[in-house]
């Protein structure tokens, strides 16, 4: 269900006079959200932001996650992302509802559908350590439609492994860049593009990476220009920030 055209119908039927705008209005009031007492479910992030509702899933029980889920599905919403998800959770789950869970992304998706895949995003690894991040940040990125090619392990210890796929680099919309220790990944990438590079600090690495926070530093003291970053092991919002400068992109 596409919440945007349910409101179009309903405004086209106070024009035609088939509802009194007194009534149009009371089902827009009641359409924003419902309150579960334990959640209060957005039912009109669709409508503001384009994909529904996404839920995080640490810190709430499986019995939580599976109500919040069953109420948006009864709105008609689907490829419902759950983040930070722990198997426990899962096996429960995985009985009560349609789920498409990515282990290596500690992230489902409850009632999957196939998604049309638009222009092309970029996620790029330091090492294979920093993959359950990058999979979530491509995870997500498939499921809000967008066509995702991954690049593991191309970091600057071994910069050649990098320098040899600058065709799929140079042609990409975004490229997201997960990388700890150091995180050099995102400078030495965000001077090779001509693209928006978004940073992932990760919290790989011995003890003086401080989980994460070097990286962290290192990145957003990156020289090269076109850089953002976000939080450590912030996978979820590096997909969906690139989704949402990918989709800009690809309406002009």
């Amino acid at each position: 269900m596409d919440h945007k055209y349910d409101i179009l119908q309903l405004l086209e039927q106070v024009k035609n006079g088939e509802i009194t705008p007194e009534d149009a209005l009371l089902d827009l009031k009641i359409a924003p959200f419902e309150d579960l007492g334990y959640a209060k479910v957005d039912y009109h992030r669709s409508v503001r932001q384009g994909s529904s509702e996404v839920i995080f899933g640490q810190g709430k029980t499986a019995q939580q996650i599976q109500g919040i889920v069953k109420s948006m599905h009864a709105k008609g919403s689907q490829n419902i992302l759950i983040t930070r998800i722990s198997n426990d959770k899962i096996d429960y789950l995985e009985k009560e509802i349609d789920l498409d869970y990515r282990r290596n992304a500690h992230l489902a998706i409850a009632y999957p559908k196939e998604t049309t895949s638009l222009g092309n995003i970029v996620v790029a690894t330091g090492g294979t350590s920093d993959m359950n991040v990058a999979e979530e940040a491509a995870v997500t990125a498939e499921v809000l439609g967008n066509h995702v090619t991954r690049l593991y392990d191309v970091g600057v210890a071994g910069i050649h492994r990098l320098l040899s796929n600058l065709e799929p680099l140079m042609s990409a919309r975004v490229v997201i860049a997960v990388a700890g220790m150091e995180g050099a990944l995102a400078s030495v990438v965000g001077g090779l593009v001509d693209c928006p590079v978004i940073g992932v600090p990760t919290s790989v690495g011995y003890g003086a990476s401080f989980e994460g926070v070097s990286a962290l530093l290192s990145m957003l003291n990156s020289c090269a220009s076109g850089v953002s970053v976000v939080n450590i092991d912030n996978g979820f919002g590096a997909g969906y920030l690139a989704s949402r400068i990918n989709q800009m992109e690809g309406l002009k």
